[in-house]
Order: C-alpha cells, then sequence, then structure tokens
C-alpha cells in the first residue's frame, strides 16, 4: 500500500513535469510550473532550474517561488546548472538563493549585489546577503563569510539607486542580527554607518529604515 502511495505520488510529478515541457503557450506554461511549484518536490528542481532560462517573467517568478520552498535541496542543483551566457537566467537564480538563505550561494550573491547592472537584481542580492542562515558552518568559516558580507553591503549602502540603499540596511540588519554574541570588530562600524545614513542619505525612506533598522540592533 504505502509502496503504491509513493509510485502514485511520482507518477503525478511525472505528469506536471511532462505538463510543464509542453505547455504551448505563456498562461500555460505559467499555470503549468504553479501546479509543479506547489508539490514541493525535489524531483521538480530541474524543470524549474530550466524555466528560468525561458522568456517568460510569470513563469520564472513561479519557478522561483517553487524553488525557495524546496529550499535546501534545490541550492547546488541552482549553482551547477548556473547559465553564466544567460543573463535572465542567472538573475533569476539570484532570487531564488536569497529566498532560500543558504550560505552557498554567497558567491553569487556577493557578486550580484556588487556588479549587476539590474537595479531589481542588486536588491534582491543585498537582502538576501541579510538572510542567510549560518548553523551548521563552522565559527571561521562563519566569521568570514559575515565579514565578506559586511563588506559588500557597506558598498550596497551607497548606491545611486534609493531601493538598493533601501535593500542595503535591510540587509545590514539581517547580517547584525545573525552574529555569535562575541560581536566581530566590524558591528560597531555597521552600527555607525546605519546611524550616518539616518542622518544623511538623500532620501526619507531610506532615512527612517536606518533608523528603525539602528533602533532595532541597539535595543
Amino acid at each position: 500500500m504505502f509502496s503504491d502511495v509513493i509510485m502514485t505520488k511520482d507518477e503525478s510529478i511525472q505528469k506536471l513535469i511532462q505538463a510543464v515541457d509542453e505547455a504551448d503557450s505563456a498562461d500555460g506554461l505559467l499555470n503549468a510550473v504553479k501546479a509543479l511549484a506547489a508539490e514541493n518536490s525535489p524531483a521538480a528542481i530541474p524543470s524549474l532550474i530550466q524555466v528560468l532560462r525561458y522568456n517568460n517573467p510569470g513563469a520564472a517568478v513561479a519557478a522561483v517561488d517553487g524553488l525557495i520552498l524546496i529550499g535546501e535541496p534545490a541550492v547546488q542543483p541552482i549553482l551547477d546548472q548556473l547559465d553564466s551566457y544567460n543573463y535572465g537566467a542567472r538573475a533569476w537564480a539570484v532570487r531564488a538563493l536569497a529566498g532560500i538563505g543558504d550560505p552557498r550561494g554567497i558567491d553569487l550573491l556577493i557578486s550580484a549585489a556588487e556588479t549587476d547592472f539590474a537595479l531589481s537584481v542588486r536588491r534582491a542580492a543585498a537582502r538576501g546577503l541579510g538572510n542567510l542562515q549560518w548553523v551548521g558552518l563552522s565559527s571561521e568559516q562563519v566569521c568570514n563569510d559575515q565579514e565578506r558580507a559586511y563588506n559588500t553591503l557597506t558598498k550596497v549602502c551607497e548606491d545611486p539607486e534609493w531601493v538598493v540603499r533601501y535593500a542595503g540596511i535591510v540587509g545590514l540588519q539581517g547580517l547584525a542580527s545573525a552574529v555569535p554574541a562575541d560581536r566581530p570588530a566590524w558591528f560597531s562600524q555597521l552600527l555607525a554607518q546605519l546611524q550616518q545614513m539616518a542622518q544623511a542619505d538623500a532620501e526619507l525612506v531610506v532615512r527612517a529604515r536606518a533608523v528603525l533598522a539602528t533602533q532595532t540592533l541597539t535595543a
């Protein structure tokens, strides 16, 4: 009985994957990807990654949501299948890794936050650097990678686009909330940068977000 249930489940996933492969319209693809993503099955990972390469933003969003829902099992396949020649796929992969929060994605997130030409990708990467989950890593690796994330986020907070600077503040707050009890030397520098932005940033909404981050971290 149990094996029958597993077989039925596997067959159902395969039918959903086939529906994605055989979709013949933008709406049909979107609906097929949504149905596949909702299954939260690791078996769907290759198909969801493939959708990131298509010129269909709606389906890509659904695929990203599905990969985030699957979580950690999707990280290495995303990194392994990353298409450096397909900018759209790379941008969607950044969003997926940012949402999952696995530290294995830190190199891509740092690169995207610092150099991507699209403000939406830089913003997603900045938020992702503040969303990384450090459980299971050695204290040395956590220390090194958190400092790398901090150095990138300080650059992000100087971005010409206010929405990216806003995301940089969110990222700094998330990162600072995750540091160990014996806070690193750069923690005080982080607070000083937030306080400076709270006073001097050109945009009111950015200043307000910096005030909130400062108050939260010093409470």
